[in-house]
């Protein structure tokens, strides 16, 4: 089977959730590999590799990989692509991995598809672009195919496989080195997972009335283990911290489940969360236009709604 390089999404040593996916996206593409760039490839960080499918493990390991800004990866990338030749290179469909992307597609002078929620074995992948107004199914015609997918596109399985470890030596030009990372802040982490990877979010709007309504839909959110989002509007009203906003000019969501309440359905919004697997809508307006995008639909205040539901869940889960 031909070799699919699926690119290691990592923090602090521990491999992402989205790593997961692509691995087991890879494996209806071809045989994956794992490629770790920079440090802390662990032994139990590989090992997670291993079990979702990961025949090998390419680690680059160097100080110009975590002391330079995206360049120097790119160029380890690009080289392990000339070597192996393989089918195609996943990533996922953060900031660093489109850009890494694009620059990939650069060097190895190969197209390149951002943000896709599916690739079919033949790398057709599908996307929902002009603002979720359209789904576009594309393929790249030249070089290697370069994929960007988003976060929860695909449900993670365990396959275990070799995960052989092999080391790529870092060979950085100074071309490379023109932005340097001069400091690190580590980004303040509650009990609720984050938003961009979680499985389940529970989003409030401007149905919510004001900050103190987000209690409904913190409490909800808590009961399912699940993300807390917001529409613009009430990050825009102060309601809710901004890197919590869904949408076009938030962050992009795709979790198996998605609960929208008091939220109308701009466009916006919509761009950023309609390729959910399940959506459910909490809304007294019946002509809002979140509920064309529903799988199922509540008409109603959700101040009497949610606690019900959050109730109900506790019953269930006690």
């Amino acid at each position: 089977m031909a070799e699919i390089l699926v690119v290691v999404d990592h923090a602090e040593g521990a491999v992402k959730k989205v790593t997961l996916e692509l691995l087991t996206l890879a494996r209806s593409l071809g045989e994956p590999s794992a490629v770790w760039l920079g440090s802390g490839a662990s032994a139990d960080a590989l090992a997670s590799l291993a079990e979702y499918g990961a025949q090998t493990v390419y680690v680059a390991e160097g100080s110009d990989l975590d002391e330079f800004v995206v360049a120097p990866k790119t160029e380890v990338l690009a080289q392990l692509v000339a070597e192996k030749s393989p089918a195609a290179v996943l990533l996922a469909s953060s900031a660093e991995g489109k850009e890494i992307a694009g620059r990939l597609a650069v060097k190895t002078n190969s197209g390149v598809i951002t943000d896709a929620v599916a690739v079919e074995p033949d790398f057709t992948a599908t996307q929902s672009v002009f603002g979720g107004a359209v789904v576009v199914h594309s393929r790249v015609n030249t070089g290697t195919p370069i994929i960007t997918v988003r976060p929860n596109s695909t449900a993670p399985e365990p396959a275990a496989a070799a995960g052989a470890r092999v080391d790529v030596a870092v060979n950085v030009s100074d071309a490379a080195k023109g932005a340097k990372v001069t400091g690190r802040t580590v980004a303040q982490k509650g009990g609720r997972p984050e938003l961009s990877e979680a499985a389940i979010v529970v989003s409030g709007g401007r149905g919510v009335g004001g900050a103190e309504g987000f209690g409904v839909v913190e409490a909800l959110a808590d009961s399912l283990g699940a993300a807390v989002g917001a529409s613009r509007a009430a990050t825009d009203a102060g309601w809710y911290p901004h890197q919590f906003q869904v949408g076009q000019t938030g962050k992009t969501v795709s979790p198996q489940l998605y609960i929208a309440n008091g939220i109308s359905g701009a466009i916006q919004h919509r761009a950023g969360m309609q390729t959910s697997k399940t959506i459910v809508v909490v809304n007294k307006d019946p002509e809002a236009p979140i509920f064309e995008l529903a799988d199922f639909g509540v008409v109603g205040d959700l101040f009497a709604v949610v606690p019900q539901l959050t109730d109900e869940i506790g019953k269930r889960r006690g």
